[in-house]
């Protein structure tokens, strides 16, 4: 996706590390100069005596790397002097001013268009350009810059959740282009942005389909088995449905033992795992993502060939259940099993699997966290094939799945790599290293494309919750 792109003919230092030379003619400007910084504290409540109004609520921060051309709203109230402030204009840059993410602190959620009609929310904060010399939409791509979101997250404080204050913001060093460049950059910008998003949600259905693709062979192997004329019987369990009949239904106590170990003040000496949509995977404590505790005294300890279940917020959780091929420790809020043969191991855990996909436990979950006790989860029926046909079975979906499981690391190596392409792309351009004057725009030629941002597009979580201990669901 080269756009071929040449350098300005001219440059002097900008006399910032991060940025270096720029070209000649371009400034380096406080934002305090060259834009107005309203924090809001309209908040999502509805209060008597007060108007309604359509909140651009704080959650699609979340929703980066798109225009948005549509925002989701919430019910709420503001009163005259708020609306008047908070109002969105044309050309208006929305940032975050807090957040529980280091990452996001001062990502930039929406830019304004004619008559959006949205008050902004609290938690975000309107950078209002004045009109010379600073174009809206240019400043929208400075935020998205790492040399911009690199100084915010100098400035960020705090410990379990980040924030800027009014003078970190207002005391960001902007790089200003005259402002006709200013709009040919966020134009140019734009459209490659739009085009790489294009790329980014056609792999990402490549790689749905794909995991709909794997999960169907489980499931298939799991609940029919390999023979497609083999003769089938009633399980007897509401969401099993058949099964072959040479098959024995056996409850979960006759294969699983519950097991529990808790580290202690021994934790130091346990390498961390995590239950995810990967497997039961290797945290890197040395370079930390996500929520952590004060201390692990009272995570459990894993063996290889443990079972580990979420058994709550099953529905939310994106992996509830998972095979550990390593020791460690994991949260206390999971559940662990060992198997009573250890040739269950797997077959019981490509299952549970299958189960999972499809979310099909429901009729043992319990009260509104949808939790499975325990006592209910041992009584629970899985269907049992012999020894023989299981290794088969594992045998079958191990191979089955390997060009699949190939295919899809491939394409999020790709996801990868245009993520970091766009983030060259964008850092280039905004601090000059590229010029973009004059250049022709990229056509999609793809029917349909908009930059509208659906809720099923945003970044998947990796990781599961641990009941809010190392991991933000």
């Amino acid at each position: 996706m080269s756009v071929g792109l040449l350098p300005y003919s001219d440059y002097r230092d900008s006399g910032l590390p991060l940025v270096g030379l720029i070209p000649a003619h371009w400034h380096v400007r406080r934002l305090r100069y060259v834009s107005e910084l309203r924090v809001s504290n309209v908040d999502k409540h509805s209060v008597d005596g007060e108007q309604p109004v359509r909140l651009c609520n704080y959650v699609d921060v979340y929703k980066r790397d798109v225009i948005h051309s549509d925002m989701p709203f919430m019910n709420a109230t503001a009163n005259q002097n708020e609306i008047s402030r908070f109002r969105l204009r044309e050309g208006d840059v929305l940032i975050t001013k807090d957040s529980e993410d280091w990452k996001d602190i001062g990502v930039p959620a929406y830019v304004a268009g004619e008559a959006p009609d949205l008050v902004c929310g609290y938690h975000l904060a309107v950078l209002r350009p004045y009109g010379d010399p600073m174009h809206g939409h240019y400043l929208y791509w400075q935020f998205r810059s790492s040399s911009v979101q690199t100084q915010l997250s100098v400035s960020a404080t705090g410990v379990t959740r980040f924030g800027l204050s009014h003078g970190a913001i207002k005391d960001v060093d902007v790089i200003v282009p005259p402002k006709s460049e200013q709009a040919e950059i966020a134009e140019f910008l734009a459209a490659y942005d739009r085009r790489i998003n294009h790329f980014i949600r056609a792999k990402r259905r490549m790689i749905e389909l794909l995991n709909e693709q794997k999960q169907a062979i489980i499931q298939r192997a799991v609940t029919r088995g390999l023979d497609p004329d083999v003769r089938l019987k009633p399980s007897g369990v509401e969401w099993l449905g058949d099964v072959p009949e040479h098959w024995v239904m056996v409850p979960n106590s006759a294969v699983l033992k519950l097991k529990k170990n808790v580290v202690g003040s021994a934790w130091s000496e346990y390498s961390l795992l995590s239950l995810t949509k990967k497997g039961v995977i290797l945290r890197d404590m040395e370079n930390p993502e996500g929520k952590f505790p004060a201390s692990f005294d009272t995570y459990q300890s894993i063996e290889p060939n443990d079972l580990i279940f979420c058994l709550f917020d099953i529905d939310e959780t994106p992996r509830a259940v998972g095979l550990a091929n390593t020791a460690g420790m994991i949260t206390g809020a999971y559940t662990r099993f060992s198997c009573v043969d250890p040739r269950m191991a797997e077959y019981a855990y490509l299952f549970y699997l299958a189960m999972d996909n499809g979310k099909q436990l429901k009729p043992l979950y319990t009260g509104l966290r949808k939790v499975i006790t325990k006592s209910i989860f041992l009584s629970a029926k899985m269907p049992l094939p012999p020894l023989e046909e299981r290794q088969e079975i594992i045998e079958h979906v191990r191979i089955a799945t390997q060009r699949i499981n190939h295919t899809i690391e491939y394409t999020e190596r790709e996801l990868s790599f245009i993520r970091e392409y766009r983030t060259r792309l964008i850092a280039d351009v905004v601090t000059g290293k590229l010029d973009v004057r004059g250049v022709e725009l990229p056509a999609l030629d793809t029917v349909g494309v908009t930059d509208e941002w659906d809720e099923d597009e945003a970044e998947p979580e990796e990781l599961a919750v641990d009941e809010g201990t190392d991991v933000a669901h």
